[in-house]
């Protein structure tokens, strides 16, 4: 059983694959089975690691949507997941899901 990869995850990995060297560095950082996402809050940015299994969440799905719909493919930071999220929101969702 395979996992389907939303379009935004499928972009955004392909972008990272085709950075040079900072696409390189940016995937050596992240555990086998794990993706990196960026969650752009009011105030900063920060930097998670999830598992992959948490892309076929619906709940998570949401939050690749609004990614979609407010940056397109056209993502802030190249190469790499961009979510606008409120981090407390993110951090909840994940807490959730980790306990599934």
């Amino acid at each position: 059983m395979g996992i389907q990869l939303p379009r935004i995850i499928k972009k955004s990995l392909l972008a990272a694959a085709n950075q040079s060297a900072g696409g390189a560095a940016w995937k050596a950082e992240v555990p086998k089975g794990h993706v990196a996402v960026y969650i752009i809050g009011e105030k900063q940015r920060k930097r998670f690691v999830v598992p992959i299994s948490y892309l076929n969440h619906p709940l998570f799905q949401d939050l690749l949507n609004k990614a979609e719909e407010e940056f397109g493919f056209d993502h802030p930071i190249v190469g790499a997941l961009t979510i606008p999220c409120d981090e407390n929101y993110f951090l909840g969702l994940t807490s959730q899901l980790n306990c599934l």
